[in-house]
């Protein structure tokens, strides 16, 4: 059956290791087969759990494809058997895997891409660790480097996300249990990956990530749906900000209504007016901002006509559920001008958005200057002053002929003069002139000898109609002069407020390249704003930041495809889509386009700073290492001098076991200063970033007992599995972190407790654990043992420079592993050196939680 529509996507995303995304995957599975539907495993690994083995009975499996890689044959989903198959449903494990080479591609994500594009619909798995965007995140929260992710936006476009979530109570019950790992392997995880607070915080970023999921569902559908009305799915609250001193007070009052529900939101908003609002304080505005921001809130500044409408509009575009204002500070006069912002916004804003009306010390004590008034009158304006202009003088016709006839032609000329002057002030100078017009007609016809004609005989009345014209314009003409001005001095106004708190806050550094854009984008009310570059006039156009369009369906690959495009010197432009900006806004956006380069180049500034800053403390190191190491140096030549000058001395005849025991001391000497010029050297290679690993694939048991050459016979225990894949590392380096480890292990362990070194086999790394029985190191410690010059407790001082774990560890990260420390059970210290198996080389029993994804 030919089906021409692109597959469905479903994913289980597990909020850790174990939480059980398989099961409830083969569980969906049996279901849509009971409804009739025609589901396949086409590659499902139940890892050795019997529960989840259970449930792929039943179900029809694709046989796999076989594949030899350096010896060993792997097994990975046949993509060609599954499009041959045809199936509705094709059930797809581990999402994020990486095929071995020589698959028909190289991620797993990209073989459910061919089998969404032939129709068949998917149903797969994988955990938050595994996206990409939040791998350093998950490093920093348990301390390991995820090796196979999956881009966000591939998770992203999923037609379904179900959460699947355990407590962390629960999934350490199941791990105890043996529902996971085999039993040996419970203890090591439940005290490295599988700590509370580490599943804790993967709870919350899976939670966190799916409710982002959940607002851009939202969004979207409420935009297709043409959906203005409130949908409360969170408390977002939007503070009304006039610049005025009781800002901070309405910001502190909206923090605490926000804190009383988890997840709530506040968003202050400043409107500028574009026909002037004369109460704002630039400086005001960015205390007030930055009070916002210290709270946890975020500010926003735009441009409305209407400031009601502009709020309302901006807190339904926000989906906000409550608006907070303060009382009006204006005077009883002032309600002349209108009922005022907050009352406006109370009646207009519907059942579905709350407006609290905040009382604060600045209630009625005056707000300064009425609101100035603009050229953009409006629309109502515009129809009164036609009005008064055309209609107005036959009424006042028909009044004078009728009620008042007789007032004489000098007062009937005033009263004309009138009501030009009112059309002036309500309309403009349209129906100024119009009213001047109609008026001299009328003027002529009904009051001016001989009446009912055109006629005039009498040439002061001429005079007197030709004067009242004149006036009647140049009243007029002023009069409109005067509102442009005023509308122009008002949006300069407005300008110079955006202006101001742009210079502020980027002279203040507090404006990243994104928030900028995303500035320019809402300042303008555009969708999409991006910052392009290009070395040359031949290079093509890279995005240096974008703001808007999350999805990034509307690629800005040149300046000539936005609707807006504003250079920036020869090789920068800002691009702008969503509307034409007339040319009055162009000022404007260039001051922006300007800062926005401005900020680019201090971004990168600041990166080239904090390389020198590393450059800085690569010397300081070197300075150090000098100054400390001038006794640890001098102890070793003192010995070697001291028996070679007892040697050659010809007044004493030395035995030969005494010569003996003098050149033993030489050449133990010699061997303590190499060891210590050697770590010098290493630790200088290290902070001066000249270490440059050759990774090569390597067997384990062929470098690691090259490393003990330097520590007593039968004081260390290894235990080195045969079975263990092949590691991708730099033999040399290997060798010398582990030589150190392994001599650091030896020193502190007790007479006759040996030292175990073990290799183990986990997923997609092999962990190398170099044990001791020693005193151990409190947690507090851990983290300083591994920098330069430190030596823990009081170790004597011919016992090294302390450079031994610093250059341990920093070998194993230039290679791509870690190096960690670890309580040993029952007292004592663990090393922990992790590496990175050869792709494809799967471990006979996988373990590690990055791959696990049930």
């Amino acid at each position: 059956m030919a089906r021409g529509n692109r597959g469905k996507l479903r994913i289980y995303l597990g909020a850790a290791p174990g939480v059980g995304k398989t099961y409830s995957m083969l569980s969906e599975a049996h279901r849509r087969v009971e409804r009739g539907t025609d589901a396949v495993v086409a590659f499902v690994e139940h890892h050795g759990r019997p529960r989840t083995e259970v449930m792929l009975h039943g179900l029809e499996q694709i046989q796999r494809r076989e594949l030899d890689h350096r010896g060993t044959v792997f097994t990975e989903m046949d993509v060609d058997a599954v499009l041959e198959r045809k199936p509705a449903v094709a059930l797809v494990d581990e999402l994020a895997h990486t095929n071995v080479p020589g698959s028909r591609n190289a991620k797993r994500w990209q073989d459910i891409e061919e089998l969404l594009e032939a129709g068949i619909d998917v149903v797969s798995t994988v955990n938050i660790q595994h996206l990409e965007s939040l791998g350093d995140v998950v490093e920093s929260i348990t301390g390991v480097r995820q090796r196979e992710t999956v881009p966000d936006e591939i998770v992203r476009r999923a037609d379904q996300i179900e959460l699947v979530d355990m407590s962390p109570q629960a999934l350490r019950r199941r791990m105890a249990h043996g529902n996971i790992y085999r039993p040996d392997r419970v203890d090591a995880a439940l005290s490295n990956y599988f700590r509370p607070g580490n599943l804790t915080a993967l709870r919350e970023l899976a939670l966190l990530w799916v409710a982002d999921r959940v607002d851009e569902y939202l969004q979207q559908y409420r935009t297709e749906h043409r959906v203005s009305t409130i949908w409360a799915g969170r408390e977002r609250i939007v503070v009304g900000l006039t610049g005025g001193p009781e800002g901070r007070t309405l910001i502190r009052r909206a923090s605490r209504m926000a804190a009383k529900g988890s997840g709530s939101e506040v968003l202050a908003v400043y409107i500028a007016r574009s026909d002037g609002l004369t109460s704002a304080s630039p400086k005001e505005l960015a205390v007030q901002r930055t009070l916002v921001e210290d709270l946890g809130g975020t500010f926003h500044h735009v441009i409305g006509d209407d400031i009601p409408s502009a709020l309302l509009e901006f807190a339904r575009g926000v989906n906000a559920t409550q608006i907070v204002l303060g009382s009006s500070r204006r005077k009883a006069w002032q309600y002349i001008f209108g009922p005022g912002v907050g009352a406006t916004v109370a009646r207009d804003s519907g059942p579905d958005l709350d407006v609290h009306i905040v009382t604060h010390d600045e209630v009625a004590k005056g707000r300064g200057l009425p609101v100035a008034r603009g050229a953009r009158l409006g629309r109502p304006r515009n129809i009164a002053g036609w009005l008064v202009g055309v209609a107005g003088p036959v009424l006042l016709t028909l009044l004078l002929t009728g009620l008042w006839p007789g007032l004489g032609l000098a007062n009937d000329v005033l009263l004309f003069l009138f009501l030009t002057v009112v059309a002036a002030l309500l309309g403009g100078r349209m129906p100024a002139l119009a009213s001047a017009a109609v008026g001299s007609l009328l003027l002529n016809f009904y009051f001016t000898p001989p009446t009912h004609t055109l006629t005039v005989s009498d040439p002061k009345n001429i005079v007197a109609i030709v004067i009242f014209f004149a006036v009647a314009v140049s009243v007029a003409s002023v009069v409109d002069l005067a509102a442009r001005r005023t509308h122009q001095a008002a949006r300069l106004r407005a300008e110079s407020e955006i202006l101001s708190f742009l210079a502020g806050s980027v002279l203040r550094g507090e404006t990243t390249l994104d928030a900028l854009l995303e500035r320019v984008r809402e300042t303008f009310g555009m969708d999409t704003v991006a910052l392009l570059e290009r070395s040359s006039d031949v290079d093509p156009w890279t995005c240096a930041g974008r703001a808007g369009d999350a999805d990034h369906s509307k690629p800005l690959l040149r300046p000539e495809d936005a609707d807006v495009d504003m250079p920036v010197g020869d090789h920068m432009a800002l691009a702008l889509t969503g509307r034409v900006l007339p040319a009055e806004d162009r000022r404007v956006l260039a001051a922006f386009a300007a800062q926005a380069a401005v900020v680019l180049d201090r971004q990168r500034l600041v990166g080239e700073a904090e390389r020198a800053q590393e450059l800085a403390e690569g010397n300081r190191i070197r300075t150090a290492l000098l100054a400390a190491v001038s006794h640890d140096l001098r102890t070793p030549l003192a010995s070697i001098k001291a028996s070679v000058t007892s040697l050659r001395s010809d007044d004493v005849a030395w035995s030969e076991e005494d010569e003996a025991e003098l050149l033993a001391g030489i050449e133990a000497g010699a061997d303590r200063l190499d060891h210590l010029v050697g770590n010098l050297l290493d630790m200088s290679r290290l902070q001066t970033g000249t270490v440059t690993p050759l990774i090569r694939d390597t067997d384990l048991d062929e470098v690691v007992p090259m490393a003990l050459g330097g520590v007593p016979e039968g004081s260390v225990t290894l235990d080195i599995p045969e079975e263990l894949p092949i590691v991708a590392i730099d033999p040399g380096l290997l060798e010398r972190s582990v030589a150190n480890l392994v001599e650091n292990a030896v020193k502190y362990s007790p007479d006759g407790e040996a030292v175990l070194v073990k290799a183990s086999a986990l997923g997609d790394r092999v962990e190398l654990r170099i044990v001791d029985r020693g005193p151990g190191v409190p947690d507090s410690a851990k983290g300083r043992i591994f920098e330069p010059f430190q030596r823990y407790g009081d170790a004597p001082r011919g016992a090294g420079v302390g450079l031994g774990l610093a250059v341990a560890r920093g070998f194993a990260e230039s290679m791509g592993g870690t190096l960690a420390a670890e309580d040993t059970p029952g007292g004592g210290m663990t090393m922990v050196l992790t590496l990175k198996a050869v792709a494809g080389r799967t471990p006979v029993i996988p373990d590690l939680p990055a791959q696990v994804t049930t």
